[in-house]
C-alpha cells in the first residue's frame, strides 16, 4: 500500500517542523542546571502537557485501541489508579523532590541508605529507559513496515536520529515544549478518527454502541478477587504500584517537578497531566471498540491477514490509512510517532540528567566540574543513549512479542525500587544494611517471577509463574523489598536496644 502524496509531505513537514522548533532552544547560552530543569520557569500547563505526553507511547497510541479491539476495557482500569497516585504525588512526593534541590531523583535514596542506594536505582533506570525507547521505536515501526513496507531498520534509525538531535541540542526546554505540541497533536489525531468512525456508520453513531454492547466490549474485565488472571483487580493493584513508581521514583516525572516556578505549580502540572491521561486512555479504548463496531458492519473493509487475534494492533494502523480521508492520514501518522518521539525524547534528557549527577561528578570525576564540563558530559551521554536505544530497537527486531519483551525487561530492570523508595520514606529510620538484604530478596523474587519460565521450563517450580499474573512481577519485587526491610529494621532496633 502506498502512502498518498499529500499525506507523505504532511508527516515529513511535521517531522521537520518538531525537529527543528527543538533545535531552536539550542540557540542560547545555557548552563547545566538550565539544561537539565529548564532554569525552573517553565509553566505549568507546559510541563503538565509533558508528563501526559510521557505517560502516552507508540505502545499505548497502538496497543490500546488494539486490545480494546480484540476484548474489552479491562486494560482502562490502570488509568483509574492514577488519581490516587498522582494524588499521594502531589501530597507527598513532589514536596519532597522539590525541597532536595537535586536534579537527580535518586539522592534521595542517597541520603537514607548511603550512595549504593542511589547508584542502584540509577543503573535501573538507566536501563529500563534504554529498554523502553527500544521498544517504544521498534513497536512505532511495525505497523509501518506492514502498511508500507517501510523498512523496520531505516525507521527506527530516522526516528531514533531525529529525536537525538532535538533532544540533545535544546535540553529539557525542546523536549517539554515538543512534548506539548506532540500531546496536542495525538488527541486532535484520536478526536478525529473517533468522529470520521462515528459518521461513518450505516445506521449513525448510534449504532457503534449498540454493536459493542452486543458483545459486551465496555466490560472493565471480572470483579472476582483473582490475581491469576487479568481481573479488574489485578490491573487495578498492577496499575497503582505502575503510577507509584512513575511519580515516586521516576526520573522522567521528578525532573518536570522541578521545571515548574513554584511548588504550587508543580502540583498543579502533576493534576493537569496525570488527569489528562485518563480520558484520553479513554478515548483510546473507544476507538479499539468503535473500530470492532465499524468492521462488523463493514466487513469486507478489513483485509483477512488482519482478522487474526495477534494482529490486532495493526487493526487501527490500517484505518488510518484507508478509511480517513487524504491530508488527515498524514497527520494521523504524525499523531503515532508523537506518542513515540515525545517518550523517547523525554527519557534521553532524563538519562543524561541522571548519568552526569550520579556517575560522572560522583565516581569519575570526584574534582568540582565546570559548565563547559557538564554541558560536554551532557551532550555526550544524550548522543549516546539516544544511540544505544537505536542499537536496543533493531535489537528487537525479530522477536516473536516485542511487547511481552518489554514487560519482562521493564519488570527485571525496574528492581524494585519503588520498595526501597518506600522503605525510605515510610520507615524513616530503616538502616541501609536492612534495606541492602531487602534489596537483595526482591531482586531475587523478580528474577525468579520473570524468568523461571524460560529457566525452569518443565520442572516442578514453573508451575509457580501460574499462581500470579506476570504484571504482578513489579508487585512482588516492591513489596518483598519492603516488607523485608521493615522486619529487619524492627529486628535490628530490638538487637541495638538489647545490647544498649
Amino acid at each position: 500500500m502506498d502512502l498518498p502524496l499529500v499525506d507523505l509531505l504532511v508527516f515529513l513537514v511535521y517531522m521537520a517542523a518538531i525537529v527543528l522548533f527543538g533545535i531552536s532552544f539550542s540557540f542560547r547560552k545555557r548552563t547545566a542546571l538550565e539544561y537539565t530543569t529548564g532554569g525552573g520557569r517553565l509553566p505549568s500547563w507546559a510541563i503538565g502537557m509533558s508528563i501526559f505526553a510521557t505517560f502516552v507511547s507508540s505502545i499505548s497510541f497502538l496497543a490500546l485501541p488494539g486490545n480494546a479491539y480484540l476484548s474489552n476495557w479491562n486494560g482502562f482500569v490502570f488509568s483509574l489508579s492514577i488519581p490516587l497516585a498522582a494524588w499521594i504525588a502531589v501530597r507527598y512526593f513532589v514536596p519532597l523532590y522539590r525541597d532536595l534541590k537535586s536534579e537527580s531523583a535518586y539522592y534521595y535514596l542517597e541520603a537514607r541508605f548511603g550512595s549504593w542506594a542511589r547508584t542502584y536505582a540509577s543503573i535501573c533506570y538507566l536501563l529500563t529507559q534504554l529498554a523502553r525507547m527500544g521498544a517504544i521505536m521498534y513497536l512505532l515501526a511495525l505497523p509501518m513496515n506492514a502498511l508500507f513496507g517501510w523498512s523496520i531498520p531505516l525507521i527506527i534509525i530516522c526516528t531514533g536520529v531525529s529525536v537525538i538531535i532535538y533532544a540533545m541540542l535544546g535540553g529539557i526546554e525542546a523536549v517539554i515544549w515538543t512534548d506539548a505540541i506532540q500531546g496536542i497533536v495525538l488527541i486532535g489525531g484520536a478526536l478525529i478518527c473517533v468522529l470520521v468512525i462515528l459518521f461513518s456508520m450505516p445506521n449513525g453513531p448510534g449504532e457503534v454502541f449498540t454493536i459493542a454492547a452486543e458483545a459486551d466490549k465496555f466490560s472493565l474485565g471480572s470483579f472476582e478477587f483473582n490475581f491469576m488472571e487479568s481481573t479488574f483487580w489485578m490491573i487495578l493493584v498492577y496499575g497503582l504500584f505502575i503510577n507509584l513508581q512513575n511519580f515516586g521514583i521516576d526520573q522522567s516525572y521528578i525532573q518536570r517537578y522541578i521545571t515548574a516556578r513554584t511548588e504550587k505549580e508543580a502540583k498543579r502540572s502533576t493534576w493537569f497531566g496525570s488527569l489528562l491521561y485518563v480520558p484520553v486512555s479513554l478515548l483510546f479504548f473507544f476507538i479499539g471498540t468503535a473500530l470492532f463496531s465499524y468492521y462488523q458492519a463493514f466487513p469486507d473493509l478489513l483485509p483477512e491477514n488482519l482478522r487474526a487475534a495477534e494482529n490486532a494492533d495493526k487493526v487501527f494502523p490500517h484505518f488510518i490509512v484507508s478509511g480517513l480521508p487524504t491530508g488527515l492520514t498524514g497527520l494521523l501518522i504524525a499523531s503515532i510517532f508523537a506518542a513515540g518521539m515525545s517518550t523517547v525524547s523525554t527519557s534521553i534528557n532524563s538519562s543524561a540528567t541522571v548519568f552526569l549527577s550520579d556517575h560522572f561528578k560522583k565516581y569519575i570525576h570526584k574534582k568540582e566540574t565546570t559548565e563547559r564540563q557538564s554541558m560536554r558530559v551532557l551532550l555526550i551521554t544524550s548522543f549516546v543513549m539516544g544511540g544505544l536505544s537505536i542499537v536496543v530497537g533493531l535489537a528487537f527486531n525479530g522477536v516473536t512479542s516485542a511487547l511481552d519483551a518489554w514487560w519482562a525487561l521493564s519488570s527485571i530492570f525496574s528492581g524494585g525500587i519503588l520498595g526501597l523508595f518506600l522503605l525510605g520514606f515510610v520507615v524513616r529510620k530503616a538502616p541501609g544494611k536492612a534495606a541492602a538484604i531487602g534489596v537483595f530478596c526482591g531482586v531475587l523474587v523478580i528474577g525468579w517471577m520473570s524468568l523461571s519460565p524460560v529457566l525452569l521450563s518443565g520442572t516442578s517450580l514453573d508451575g509457580f509463574q501460574n499462581t500470579l499474573h506476570t504484571n504482578l512481577t513489579i508487585v512482588m519485587g516492591t513489596l518483598t523489598i519492603f516488607i523485608v526491610g521493615f522486619l529487619l529494621t524492627g529486628l535490628l532496633s530490638k538487637q541495638t536496644t538489647g545490647v544498649s
